[in-house]
């Protein structure tokens, strides 16, 4: 099983937001998505904004509503495939905790800007490579991982470092959570994107 995890302060409106969404999309595959803050309370529930924001995007209010925030601990990176941070310095908290995961974390915005240019030829090629692994999906996975990790030096970087940040919506208006939710989409599409190369569904394979 793949195991995903999205990172934001709180974990009361970025990453639940993200973890949702794409547990919601992905309920065909064999991965686990979770989420969880570097400042979180434990037990908090999503803000109804970032709830609203789910269920636009297919997430059943139900379970968007049973979300209870979890402070980011060592064992929550233990044995992820991915980590999706909204920020950059949610990125550094996470390698500060466990600096092995330096190699499998990225904000939401700078991994979209990594894939932006890897045709799905290219993608699959990469991903072809754990194909005789003993785990075919996590292996897949991790050969995409690693490639999109040996970009990071060759794609231009943003011309403001905060462009790889999807902003904080908390206590603000609905038009800025509407604008966070707006940056973090693409990423969703390209976490979805990695885990249907790494494990497609039987329909997918045959097509």
């Amino acid at each position: 099983m793949l195991r995903i995890l999205t990172v934001c302060t709180g974990n009361i409106c970025r990453s639940p937001l993200a973890s949702t969404v794409l547990a919601s999309r992905l309920t065909d595959a064999d991965v686990q998505v979770e989420s969880a803050g570097t400042r979180a309370r434990d037990g908090i529930p999503m803000t109804e904004e970032a709830i609203d924001l789910a269920a636009e995007r297919g997430v059943d209010r139900s379970f968007a509503l049973a979300h209870r925030a979890r402070l980011l601990t060592t064992a929550h990176l233990r044995d992820v495939d991915m980590v999706v941070a909204m920020t950059r310095e949610h990125r550094r908290a996470v390698v500060e905790l466990d600096p092995a995961r330096l190699r499998m974390t990225f904000t939401a915005r700078e991994l979209v800007r990594i894939l932006q240019d890897v045709g799905e030829p290219d993608l699959a090629a990469v991903a072809a490579a754990g194909d005789e692994s003993p785990d075919p999906p996590r292996a897949r996975f991790a050969a995409m991982v690693a490639a999109l990790r040996a970009r990071r030096g060759l794609v231009p970087s943003p011309s403001e470092p905060d462009e790889d940040d999807v902003i904080d919506p908390f206590g603000r208006s609905v038009a800025t959570y509407r604008k966070s939710a707006a940056q973090l989409d693409p990423a969703l599409a390209a976490v979805e994107r990695l885990v249907r190369h790494a494990a497609p569904t039987p329909r997918e394979v045959n097509a």
